[in-house]
């Protein structure tokens, strides 16, 4: 009798045995790869993309709500516009670490919909107040609800994804809050029409129509938001596998599956993080500036709101293009530096305009904002995936992220007190400042070039290889520590 074959499974990328009784991988079937990773690209961006675009205006949408008399309205004077951008980042620094630990534990699908949920009642609230100090406690659980959403996605993103995939598909999803930049604009002042209906100004049903929009997108989006790999229902069981193989190839032996005492000293005492955190907080400083004034800047070049509003749309198109562009090559060119610091050279040559606004025309000055937020959008979300391609295990991302992103939104802190309102519309601290943050960033992603390059040299000569001789079980958790990990530059 013939003897049978050792295994009939024949899923892409399955295990067999064979007649030495040893277990072997079959060659990953391309093909169904990749509708694999055309199946993810369907079910995990286009969801994550709408729900950051709707985020990020509710968080950006006071700008455009003080074009339309919310300081007159409430009796802000001098910095109590600066003070209600400040204190949202308060509580969105310091709880994005605790977000991303309990998302871990509870299905992203949960997770994301329910504080979506709430931070979508706290804008309606934002339209409805009738005291300024009322605005500021809207604006700190703004910030509460907001906190774990972004890291939340970057995290959820980094799990499905090889190093040099992901970078596109995270700009898709970022890109689509470029836009949201250019669209809130007119969609504000659209709702500012309504002024008068129900005897609410047209500033406050910017903030009731954009919340209660959230508030219903977030209840629906709890059935399309996907879980983890290892529970996707919208994979089927060999689709998982294959999934989980490929990235598991992507890592090596990179893994972190459990948060111990050893694995917590690996993690906070890891120098990339927090030059990490310089990088992203240089650049974000940027992104910040941009979203919170544009329109102000706009207006004080002599245009009226609603031109200034009209007129910063073509800003944020072009910024998302070059977005884009840069995605695709530096994937495709498998580099993330070079681009970093184009875009850092690029937003410093709109800064130095700006700076020298007196000596040039209004047009010099219109083309310089398109640099500054073109460069800003580049360098950003490259700080971002670069950090993240480092980084190796379920914890080690999670905390990662986390941390980068909460820290780095000190960016947005410093640019909600540096365009100060005596020095309209020059402000020379405030284009000042921000110069000096982006080559801080600059000098941040040099850094991590730098030491990534000489760790992989150290790990090619073997001068890692002792981490193998510690216990199983923490070799088995080591991340990306582990001496066959190869860092991305």
């Amino acid at each position: 009798m013939p003897d049978k074959p050792a295994s009939s499974d024949k899923s892409p990328g399955s295990m067999s045995t064979s007649e030495d009784g040893l277990a072997h991988l079959e060659p990953i079937d391309r093909a169904a790869e990749k509708r694999l990773v055309r199946k993810c690209d369907l079910y995990v961006i286009p969801v994550l993309s709408l729900l950051y675009s709707l985020a990020f205006i509710d968080r950006i949408n006071i700008g455009n709500a003080r074009l339309q008399g919310l300081e007159k309205d409430l009796k802000m004077q001098g910095q109590d516009y600066n003070v209600a951008l400040f204190v949202f980042f308060i509580p969105y620094i310091l709880f994005e670490v605790p977000s991303n630990l309990l998302i871990r534990k509870i299905a992203p699908s949960t997770w994301l919909s329910s504080i979506m949920i709430l931070w979508g009642i706290v804008t309606v609230c934002m339209g409805v107040t009738q005291t300024y100090a009322s605005l500021v406690v809207c604006r700190f659980f703004l910030g509460l609800c907001e906190a774990g959403f972004f890291p939340g996605c970057m995290y959820l993103m980094s799990m499905y994804y090889r190093r040099y995939e992901l970078q596109w598909r995270f700009n898709l999803f970022f890109s689509a809050v470029i836009l949201a930049g250019a669209w809130s604009g007119l969609l504000a002042y659209a709702l500012a029409k309504m002024a008068g209906i129900g005897g609410y100004d047209g500033w406050r049903w910017i903030f009731i129509i954009e919340g209660l929009a959230t508030f219903v997108v977030a209840v629906i989006s709890r059935f399309f938001i996907v879980d983890w790999p290892e529970t996707a229902k919208f994979l089927s069981p060999e689709e998982r596998q294959l999934l989980i193989r490929r990235l598991s190839e992507d890592m090596a032996d990179a893994k972190m599956d459990r948060l111990d005492s050893k694995a917590g000293r690996r993690v906070f005492g890891d120098w990339k993080i927090y030059v990490g955190i310089l990088m992203y907080l240089g650049v974000n400083n940027t992104g910040y500036s941009i979203s919170f004034f544009t329109p102000t800047i706009l207006s004080e070049l002599g245009w009226t709101a609603v031109r200034a509003q009209v007129l910063s749309i073509p800003i944020y198109i072009v910024a998302a293009v070059t977005c884009l562009i840069s995605a695709l090559l530096t994937d495709r060119l498998r580099h993330r530096y070079a681009f970093a610091m184009l875009g850092v050279v690029t937003a410093s040559t709109g800064y130095i305009i700006l700076l020298a606004q007196e000596s040039v025309s209004v047009g010099a000055r219109y083309f310089a904002v398109y640099l500054v937020m073109a460069g800003g959008y580049v360098t950003q979300p490259i700080t971002l995936v670069w950090l993240s391609n480092n980084m190796g295990g379920h914890y080690k991302r999670s905390i990662n992220a986390a941390m980068q992103i909460g820290f780095g939104n000190l960016g947005g802190i410093i640019a909600s007190n540096i365009y100060i309102t005596d020095q309209e519309p020059r402000y020379p601290v405030g284009y000042g400042v921000s110069l000096a943050l982006i080559w801080m960033s600059g000098v941040a992603c040099t850094v991590l070039a730098i030491g990534l390059r000489l760790e992989n040299k150290a790990r090619e000569r073997g001068e890692r290889d002792a981490r193998l001789s510690l216990p199983k079980e923490e070799v088995e958790n080591l991340g990306d520590d582990h001496p066959n990990f190869r860092f991305t530059y």
